[in-house]
């Protein structure tokens, strides 16, 4: 098969290493993983996932890597639009646990309505950070589901100063989101989700967003899928292909 759109090894490189120069400047950085395999597949990790490992060892020891996936995190309840108006991120919605809260800032009724809810784990490093780098895989066009869940289950931050008038706790953070496809509207989630992060209140620099896709939207034979696999370790963890 003749790929209609080879992506570039170099530009995919000169994509990562451009991120990673910029986040060897910070001294806090959270890398946070949304895609996902079954966990009995040991070996075959996502390709967001090897991204993230990849760029955590050329960054250095300041990254802190979680895996959102293997967390309890239970959805948004939505609080942002109720009867009674906004509730999402009001001071009654304090989780109050210092190991969980250090900052006082953690304010999600889900993480009280669910004492398992394990949100707190990743809401406590990124108020320690000072720049949050998301990895994600684009299915169906989007985001996949569990980086839309987290998304939404961090609206608290958004909302504590967009609506209810307080200070904006990510003014001082980087942010970017790399995407992972293999054909179809990878770019477009990634302008999406740069405005999302920027509703947030984060800073967000255009060299810490980008995507990598490997052919175009009509190609879905099982070879493209396996030489995307292929592309993706040459071009990324320097692993021929050959």
């Amino acid at each position: 098969m003749n790929n209609p759109f080879p992506p570039a090894v170099q530009q995919g490189r000169d994509l990562m290493d451009a991120t990673v120069a910029h986040l060897k400047t910070k001294k806090n950085v959270l890398f946070l993983t949304t895609s996902n395999r079954w966990p009995g597949e040991k070996n075959d990790l996502p390709k967001s996932t090897l991204l993230a490992q990849r760029m955590a060892q050329l960054v250095g020891p300041q990254v802190i890597q979680l895996d959102v996936p293997s967390l309890k995190i239970f959805p948004c309840e939505g609080n942002v639009s109720t009867r009674r108006g906004n509730s999402c991120g009001e001071k009654a919605a304090l989780l109050k646990d210092p190991e969980k809260n250090p900052s006082g800032c953690h304010r999600c009724y889900a993480s009280i309505n669910n004492p398992d809810d394990e949100l707190w784990k990743i809401s406590k490093p990124l108020l320690e950070s000072d720049a949050v780098l998301f990895f994600c895989s684009v299915r169906w066009g989007q985001t996949n589901a569990f980086y839309q869940k987290l998304i939404e289950r961090l609206t608290w931050l958004e909302n504590r100063h967009s609506t209810l008038g307080e200070s904006n706790l990510l003014e001082n953070i980087d942010a970017g989101l790399i995407a992972i496809g293999h054909n179809w509207n990878d770019e477009n989630v990634i302008a999406t989700q740069k405005q999302v992060l920027s509703f947030f209140g984060f800073h967000v620099p255009d060299v810490m967003s980008w995507t990598w896709w490997y052919t175009n939207p009509e190609d879905e034979t099982n070879e493209s899928y396996t030489q995307a696999a292929a592309m993706f370790r040459e071009t990324f963890l320097g692993q021929s292909s050959g």
